[in-house]
């Protein structure tokens, strides 16, 4: 805890404060009534169920498996109700309008294009059709009363081979809505180097890319990310915890790896509920975030999969608030971090951070100050 002039935030401040969201996967955060009614519309037989409450408990139980491999299987039925330009639309739509009333400010929202290709769409339809929905729940957070901006990280499988020719599509869309490249799936046996032509193409280009990485492995999945692929971001990073040494007398003692991480400011992206449900961590207390924002690494806080994690941003914030005593100061310290990492022009970041989330966070302070001084005056016993 950073500030002992503020209480730890309520259940209500903390969805109002303006939150910034790198980590969030557009096929992990669909509502389950929209994969219902998808998939009766599209004939698609193989939910496991059909009512929208149940279907969301069965897509949480089976993400708590404490296996990244089991995790990643639920993924099979939201990709498969995913398949057409109108189902995508509304996908991207509803994901920005819940991003926003949930108080995220600014989202980057990461998917796989080529998991989108069984109805007969090409790669630039997907990401057109993705991108149009976007700007679409946009408009609707809007007329709403809500304020986002949403990018599109396109993610390569690091199971397959299509790593370059979606890093080429993630360049040829970069000033229509894709902000940067991404990696993802299974961590072991498909080593980010792998995809070493990708990654060397779009630092030619100039281009960001986030890489998955230490999450399900250790520290050479995060060393080669940063050292051969040359990620500006790493994806989860958990497991830089193992580079950190703590001792009997609270002494800390930073690895040659995880003093890197720390000097460069190289951004983490944090998702605590994740974790835990993919063996990365045993509980929200023990989660490395605590002693990574303890020690100034650049930590941020996301979502990964809000329906397998039945989560949201402000349901993590509430779990670390309620774990660590977290304040809205560390709150805004968080919020700050995930907005200079985000992949948009640095004036457009700094504008975010000036006029939107530092604002935001001193009209909930106030709100602190005034109700103090209210219970303070309540509690003199005075009568004038």
């Amino acid at each position: 805890m950073t500030s002992q002039t503020h209480s730890v935030p309520t259940a209500d401040q903390i969805r109002r404060a303006p939150k910034v969201l790198l980590h969030d996967h557009l096929d992990g955060g669909l509502r389950p009534g929209t994969i219902v009614e998808l998939a009766r519309e599209q004939g698609y037989e193989n939910l496991p169920e059909t009512e929208p409450d149940k279907l969301g408990a069965w897509f949480r139980e089976a993400a708590d498996s404490g296996s990244l491999e089991r995790y990643l299987e639920t993924f099979a039925h939201t990709c498969a109700v995913m398949q057409t330009r109108e189902a995508l639309f509304r996908v991207a739509a509803e994901c920005a309008v819940d991003l926003a009333e949930d108080g995220v400010v600014y989202a980057e929202v990461r998917y796989a294009p080529e998991q989108h290709l069984e109805g007969g769409l090409t790669l630039e339809e997907v990401v057109e059709a993705v991108n149009a929905g976007f700007r679409e729940g946009e408009r609707q957070a809007r007329a709403n009363g809500h304020r986002i901006r949403v990018g599109a990280l396109l993610t390569a499988m690091r199971h397959a081979a299509r790593s370059l020719e979606i890093a080429e599509l993630a360049n040829a869309y970069r000033d229509s809505g894709v902000v940067g490249f991404d990696i993802a799936g299974a961590e072991a046996g498909y080593p980010p180097t792998r995809h070493l032509d990708a990654f060397e193409y779009l630092k030619r280009e100039n281009n960001h890319f986030t890489i998955h990485a230490g999450e399900a492995f250790g520290l050479p999945s995060i060393w080669q990310a940063l050292q051969w692929c040359g990620a500006d971001r790493l994806g989860h990073g958990v497991r830089i915890i193992d580079d950190i040494e703590v001792a009997d007398d609270g002494s800390v003692r930073l690895g040659r790896l995880a003093a890197y991480v720390r000097d460069k400011r190289i951004p983490l992206e944090m998702c605590p509920s994740s974790n835990l449900q993919t063996g990365a961590a045993a509980s929200i207390g023990e989660h490395p975030i605590g002693l990574l924002r303890t020690l100034h690494f650049r930590a941020t806080v996301n979502t990964d999969n809000r329906l397998m994690s039945g989560t949201s941003m402000s349901r993590e914030f509430e779990l670390l608030t309620e774990a660590f005593d977290y304040t809205l100061d560390d709150m805004q310290w968080f919020s700050v971090n995930a907005m200079k990492s985000a992949f948009i022009p640095f004036d457009e970041r700094l504008a975010m951070i000036n006029e939107v989330i530092k604002p935001g966070y001193a009209e909930l302070r106030s709100e602190w100050l005034f109700q103090q001084t209210a219970a303070t005056s309540g509690s003199s016993g005075r009568e004038d």
